[in-house]
């Protein structure tokens, strides 16, 4: 995990047991423990650059489903950080997203989330909201990021 950050583009603060306390509360909801491992090292941002292969074709690509850049957990309402999970609520309303969603990543016309819709135990998802996409990529957030390989594998693959 020391070798999935790259850069904090947007100077998240280091995340803290009361930071994860707080978010949980206002979600409503348990964060996975992998997931706030990898925060734990840096509080979201860019990564190495990874991708996620997939079995089924999305409006991204035939075969995967890109990480470049992972939310992290930032509770100042006067932060302009966009690496921030804690606007998974209001962006969930404005791009009209299933309920239950943590957005992981994504750009407004694509999201992966944690989705919450079946379970306290989520499970990740592709979403594309202008097609009205909505694929299963992984059971949970660990099989996620130990599926994860270099997106310059898919380097020639892209839609």
């Amino acid at each position: 995990m020391t070798e999935f950050w790259d850069s904090n583009y947007y100077d998240n603060p280091p995340l803290t047991d009361k930071m994860i306390q707080q978010a949980e509360t206002v979600l409503g909801l348990k964060l996975p423990d992998s997931f706030l491992d990898l925060l734990k090292i840096q509080n979201g941002g860019y990564t190495k650059g990874f991708a996620f292969p997939m079995t089924t074709k999305t409006t991204w690509a035939d075969n995967h489903v890109p990480l470049t850049e992972l939310f992290g957990i930032v509770l100042d309402k006067e932060s302009d950080s966009a690496h921030n999970i804690m606007q998974s609520d209001y962006m969930t309303q404005e791009w009209g997203l299933p309920e239950k969603q943590v957005l992981l990543t994504g750009d407004g016309h694509w999201w992966i989330t944690l989705d919450y819709r079946k379970s306290d135990k989520p499970s990740v998802r592709w979403i594309d909201c202008e097609c009205g996409e909505d694929i299963h990529i992984a059971d949970s957030f660990e099989d996620f990021l130990n599926g994860l390989v270099s997106e310059d594998e898919f380097a020639d693959n892209m839609i």
